[in-house]
C-alpha cells in the first residue's frame, strides 16, 4: 500500500471515523487515498486552526485522540495555537503535515518548510510533546506507532508528524496493528506511596478525620475514573469539588457536591476546602494552576493532604503533602478495594462530617442566583445560561468559549456527567469552542451539542459554522452578543474613552449571518424568547446560531476568585 493508505488505515484502526483537513498541494495523495477507504469521513475546516480544533474536541469527547490533516509552511502555522491549548489541557491530537519532497528540499520548492528552510518540525516542537519528519517510507510505520503512543501516554498531549510526498506516495509492505491499551500506562499505581496514603485516611495523629473532603480534577476523567470516584464518596458520606477542567465529573446536583473550586467557582467549595482546611484533602488529577487553586488559596498541607496524579513532576512541582503517583481511577479503585484498612475510621467520623457539609449547605452556593432569572433588556448572561441549562438534555454535551460568557456558564451551569462540560481551560484560545464542538458533534453524533461563545470569539473563527452547515453537524450555537471583548472591556472602560472604544465591537447580525452560510439564524432580544429559541435549535437538523443581544455591563460571577487574587503573593 501506498503512505496515505497506511496512514489512514492506522488512524481507522486506532478507532477514529472522522479527520480534520484543509486541502493542498503538499497533501495532494491523501485525497485520493480518501476516496479508497470508507472508515473515515474527512470535515474540510475553513482553515487550518479550525481543523485543529475539530480534532481536539473530538479527542476530548470521544475519549479517543483527534486528527487534523495540513499542508506544511503555511497551514502548519495555522495550527499553532491549537496545539498550543491542546498542549495546555492533556488532549491527544495527531497533528500530519505534508511536506516537499525529501529529494527537492530546499531547492525554492513552493511552500517548501522542509529543515531546509523553515523548518516545519523545530516551528511546532515546544508546541507538542513529539514533533519529526518520515525521512522515508520505510520509517513510515514506526514513527506513526511512536506518535500514536507519545500522544496517548498519560497525560494526553499534541504531537505532529511531518510527511514528505515521497513518504506519502511510497510503498508501505506492512499494516498497522492496534496498539494495545496496556502499553499506555492507564491504571498503573506506585503501591507503596498508595499504602502511606492510608495512615492519613485512618488518621495520622490516631484520630480518624472528620472533615474530609476530594478536589476532582481533569485526570479523574481521562482515566474513566468518574463512577468510582461516586462511590467512594457515597461510600463515607465525602463531599467532592472540582477544577473548572473537571467539571461534571461529579454529579452537580448530587447531595455530596459541593461544585467547582477556583475560577468562576461556588461558595462551597471556597468554604469546605479554602476558609478552613479541611482534616483531609484528597487531590486527584489536578494540574495545580492558579485557577485549580484558586491563586494559592488551596492549602496543600503535609499531614493532611494526599496528592494522586499520574505525572511524578506535577506532584514534585506543587505540593509538600504526599503524593501518589497513580492513575487516578485506579487509585480510587484501589481504596475501594482496601476498605477493610480504613472503613472504620471514617465510618466513625460519618454523623460529624454530615454535620459539617450540612453546616456548607446552608450558605448560599452561588453568587447572585437571582440573575439567572432576571428579565432585564439588554439580557443578563447568567438568564442565557439558566436558559440553555434548562433547554439541554442532561446528557447533552456544552462547549464553552473564552470571554467573560466562561465566567457565567462556569457559575451558574450545573453540570451531570463527566464529558458534558467541555472547555480550554488552561490557554483559553478565542473561538475555540465554535470548531472544537464540530469535532465533539462528530464523535458523539446521538448527543445534543451546544455552545456558548461571544461575537469577539466569532470574529475569530465563526466562519466554522459554514463547516457545520456544510456537513449537516447540528450544533447550537449561543452567542452572548454584548458587543465588545467583555472581559477586557469590563476592566478598560473604566480607564478612559479609548480604552472604552479599544474594547468595543460593533453590533453584527450574526443571525443574518449564519443565514448567508447555510445554517439557521435567530436573533433574541427579550429574555422570555430564550426558551423558544434554544428548542427550536435542538430539534433541528442542521446548525443554528442564536443571537442573543447581551448586558456588556453585566460584572462576572467571580468574587471570591477576586478575593483570593488580592490576598496572592508570589512571595508568601
Amino acid at each position: 500500500m501506498l503512505g496515505t493508505d497506511f496512514i489512514l488505515d492506522a488512524l481507522a484502526a486506532e478507532g477514529l471515523d472522522h479527520l480534520f483537513m484543509v486541502p493542498g498541494g503538499l497533501v495532494d495523495p491523501f485525497l485520493p487515498a480518501l476516496g479508497r477507504q470508507t472508515a473515515l469521513r474527512p470535515v474540510v475546516a475553513a482553515q487550518e486552526g479550525g481543523a485543529a480544533y475539530m480534532a481536539d474536541g473530538y479527542a476530548r469527547v470521544s475519549g479517543n485522540f483527534g486528527a487534523a490533516l495540513v499542508i506544511g509552511g503555511p497551514g502548519l502555522g495555522n495550527t499553532a495555537t491549537a496545539l498550543q491549548a491542546a498542549r495546555a489541557d492533556g488532549s491527544p491530537v495527531l497533528l500530519l503535515s505534508g511536506e516537499v519532497a525529501t529529494a527537492v528540499e530546499g531547492r525554492g520548492m513552493f511552500q517548501d518548510a522542509s529543515a531546509q528552510t523553515f523548518d516545519d518540525v523545530e516551528v511546532v516542537r515546544t508546541l507538542t510533546r513529539y514533533s519529526t519528519s518520515v525521512d522515508s517510507p520505510r520509517n513510515l510505520p514506526d514513527l506513526v506507532r511512536r506518535a500514536l503512543l507519545e500522544m496517548r501516554a498519560p497525560p494526553g498531549a499534541p504531537v505532529h508528524l511531518s510527511v514528505p510526498q515521497d513518504a506519502q506516495n511510497g510503498p508501505v509492505a506492512v499494516r498497522h496493528a492496534r496498539i494495545d491499551p496496556s502499553a499506555l500506562g492507564r491504571g498503573a499505581i506506585a503501591l507503596p506511596a498508595a499504602q502511606a496514603s492510608l495512615a492519613l485516611v485512618r488518621g495520622a495523629d490516631g484520630a480518624p478525620p472528620v472533615k474530609v473532603a476530594v478536589l476532582a480534577g481533569h485526570g479523574v476523567a481521562a482515566g474513566g475514573g468518574a463512577d468510582a470516584l461516586r462511590r467512594f464518596a457515597e461510600a463515607w458520606d465525602i463531599p467532592v469539588a472540582t477544577t473548572l477542567r473537571a467539571k461534571g465529573v461529579f454529579p452537580e446536583d448530587h447531595p455530596l457536591s459541593l461544585g467547582v473550586f477556583g475560577y468562576a467557582g461556588t461558595h462551597h467549595a471556597r468554604i469546605a476546602l479554602a476558609d478552613a482546611p479541611p482534616d483531609l484533602l484528597l487531590v486527584l488529577g489536578s494540574g495545580f494552576g492558579v485557577r485549580d487553586t484558586m491563586q494559592g488559596a488551596l492549602g496543600v498541607t503535609p499531614g493532611r493532604t494526599v496528592v494522586v496524579d499520574a505525572s511524578p513532576v506535577t506532584i514534585g512541582r506543587h505540593t509538600d503533602g504526599l503524593g501518589v503517583v497513580a492513575d487516578c481511577r485506579a487509585y480510587v479503585e484501589w481504596l475501594l478495594d482496601a476498605r477493610a484498612q480504613y472503613g472504620a475510621a471514617l465510618e466513625s467520623t460519618r454523623a460529624a462530617r454530615a454535620q459539617w457539609l450540612a453546616a456548607i449547605r446552608a450558605q448560599p452556593r452561588l453568587q447572585d442566583p437571582e440573575h439567572m432569572r432576571s428579565d432585564a433588556q439588554p439580557i443578563h448572561p447568567a438568564r442565557v445560561v439558566a436558559d440553555l441549562r434548562a433547554a439541554l438534555p442532561r446528557d447533552g454535551i456544552l462547549f464553552v468559549d473564552s470571554g467573560a460568557h466562561r465566567a457565567f456558564a462556569g457559575h451558574y451551569w450545573t453540570a451531570y456527567e463527566p464529558g458534558t462540560y467541555v472547555s480550554a481551560t488552561n490557554l483559553g484560545p478565542m473561538g475555540w469552542a465554535i470548531p472544537a464542538a464540530i469535532g465533539g458533534a462528530c464523535a458523539r453524533p446521538q448527543r445534543k451539542v451546544a455552545v456558548i461563545t461571544g461575537d469577539g470569539c466569532m470574529h475569530m473563527h465563526g466562519l466554522e459554522v459554514a463547516t457545520a452547515a456544510r456537513y449537516g453537524v447540528p450544533v447550537v450555537f449561543v452567542v452572548v452578543n454584548n458587543a465588545a471583548l467583555g472581559n477586557v472591556w469590563l476592566r478598560a472602560h473604566t480607564e478612559g474613552t479609548v480604552p472604552d472604544a479599544l474594547t468595543s465591537l460593533p453590533d453584527l447580525d450574526w443571525a443574518g449571518f449564519a443565514r448567508s452560510v447555510g445554517a439557521l439564524g435567530v436573533t433574541v432580544r427579550e429574555p422570555a424568547a430564550l426558551a423558544g429559541a434554544f428548542a427550536r435549535a435542538l430539534v433541528a437538523t442542521q446548525p443554528t446560531v442564536i443571537d442573543v443581544k447581551a448586558d456588556k455591563r453585566c460584572a462576572t460571577p467571580v468574587a471570591d476568585w477576586v478575593a483570593a487574587s488580592a490576598a496572592w503573593s508570589y512571595h508568601e
